[in-house]
């Protein structure tokens, strides 16, 4: 086995024993520089992280029989086609790698570029009515032509998820299914045929291995993965209680973009929509025009048609030294929030402060809400 191939057999073992403390588990890595070396100091791991929690350093001293799931884990994974994404992948949604209690290891079936240039999810309701479905259809067949590089994720149950997920595959829009169980099962069943396009134009996610049971709780944690791999979270049709508002909840507390469609006022199934918009916790969306112009994505379709064509543009030629950095990473990767600037630029936090402050006064950068920032072309 090679030394990529160990650390992603490590990351499986230990991930399974981080599952309910993440934060832990990835301050621990953080420490420790890799899951390997984890792993190797896993009966004395305080002589390398001298401060582990004795909790932690003590479950890690038995982890033989992880190791063993783990090693089925990837061997099933390897017979599937299935990609074995540890948090420290360049492949890992990054987006979701900002928030504290992200997996530290998903399994990926499918060909969407999940750092894709934008990513929203939908959800709601499972419940749907034809109203939620008009908006769905007439929103993704508009967010097509004003974002062509457009990701789309939602939780593939019955409602709303399998309308959002439906109405990309109509369009061509890569779509992306977040799971609460193993790739090797599918809830709902009789969304099966639509889960197999979605490997094709999108794909599967997950952070559960396989032989794991659809439970209520998975639910509920899958939404943060939802939430957290997104630029926006849009709400269409839900109740005053669902997974729905507690998507946009997560949303929220990870500094995302939150919309919720407006409902009609004593309908149950707008109730949570309503209260969201009311309260402020979510921005009113009326139309895809309405959303791309609050997100600030209104050059995209000029730029994807400049692309296409074959166009190359020098966007600022007077910019040098440290200030292009950041245009070049931009440029590469656009709204970008700080903590993934300092990474992409290698810049420190104060100078890529002052550099960003000199990049808005010249009208180059644009602050975006949840401390994003916007090349403007």
């Amino acid at each position: 086995m090679d030394t990529a191939q160990q650390e992603r057999l490590n990351a499986l073992t230990l991930s399974r024993m981080g599952f309910y403390n993440i934060p832990a588990m990835r301050e621990l890595l953080h420490r420790a520089g890799s899951f390997t070396n984890i792993a190797d100091h896993h009966d004395n791991i305080l002589d390398i992280v001298p401060d582990c929690p004795k909790r932690l350093a003590n479950s890690l001293k038995d982890i033989a029989p992880l190791q063993q799931r783990a090693e089925e884990e990837l061997e099933y994974a390897a017979a599937h086609g299935i990609q074995v994404l540890l948090i420290s992948d360049d492949d890992y949604p990054q987006r979701l790698k900002e928030c504290n209690d992200a997996p530290l290891v998903l399994f990926y079936k499918g060909n969407a570029d999940l750092n894709a240039k934008r990513v929203i999810n939908i959800v709601g309701t499972r419940h749907a009515t034809q109203y939620a479905d008009d908006c769905i259809r007439k929103f993704i067949a508009d967010i097509k032509v004003l974002c062509p590089e457009i990701l789309i994720a939602s939780g593939l149950a019955y409602g709303v998820d399998i309308m959002a997920h439906r109405h990309s595959l109509e369009n061509g829009i890569p779509t992306v299914g977040v799971l609460a169980h193993g790739l090797d099962n599918l809830y709902p069943p009789r969304h099966r045929e639509t889960a197999d396009r979605m490997v094709g134009c999108g794909g599967l996610l997950t952070e559960h291995f396989t032989n794991t049971n659809a439970d209520k709780v998975n639910f509920v944690r899958h939404n943060r993965i939802v939430a957290g791999m997104s630029d926006a979270t849009i709400l269409v049709e839900s109740a005053a209680k669902g997974g729905g508002l507690i998507t946009c909840s997560l949303a929220n507390s990870y500094n995302r973009d939150v919309f919720a469609f407006p409902g009609r006022i004593g309908d149950s199934l707008s109730e949570g929509c309503n209260k969201i918009i009311r309260n402020r916790s979510a921005q009113m969306v009326i139309s895809a025009e309405s959303f791309v112009s609050d997100m600030g994505w209104e050059t995209d379709a000029q730029l994807a048609t400049a692309q296409k064509n074959g166009i190359e543009r020098s966007l600022f030629p007077e910019v040098e030294g440290d200030a292009k950095t950041i245009i070049d990473a931009l440029a590469k990767n656009n709204d970008q929030q700080m903590n993934v600037l300092t990474v992409s630029t290698g810049l420190p936090i104060n100078r890529l402060t002052a550099l960003l402050f000199e990049l808005e006064m010249k009208g180059m950068v644009k602050a975006l809400a949840g401390g994003m920032y916007h090349l403007i072309s």
